[in-house]
């Protein structure tokens, strides 16, 4: 049974929205295992150089703010529900725009993250 840790996040997940909300991009490679891998809407960034440049381009180079909205443990695994803002272009995107994020952590560190634009069950 996941269990609600909204209000608690595992250190390197707080530390990482704190950064991505502090725009430091820095200080969010730092939550990342250099060998990790991100997948954002289908593409695959494989290792700190390719999570960079991803990050420096759609991250902070859109000034994107995270709002938590609820986070769930499951055995281990991370999912992190945020509202999402910034000046990327919101042409036909919901609002408030709500993406889960689903990390995967080892040693304090981010091992995969996948960010996903879930569909309203219904």
């Amino acid at each position: 049974m996941p269990r609600d840790i909204t209000a608690v996040l595992p250190r390197v997940i707080a530390d990482h929205i704190a950064a991505c909300n502090a725009h430091d991009i820095d200080a969010w490679m730092d939550t990342f295992a250099p060998d990790a891998l991100v997948n954002d809407v289908q593409r695959e960034f494989d290792g700190a150089a390719a999570i960079r440049a991803f990050g420096e381009k759609e991250i902070f180079g859109d000034e994107v703010t995270m709002a938590v909205e609820s986070a769930f443990d499951r055995h281990g695994d991370i999912a992190v529900h945020a509202r999402i803002d910034g000046t990327y272009d919101k042409t036909g995107l919901p609002d408030p725009l709500i993406l889960s994020f689903y990390f995967s952590t080892r040693d304090g560190r981010i091992t995969q993250l996948i960010i996903i634009h879930n569909k309203p069950q219904g």
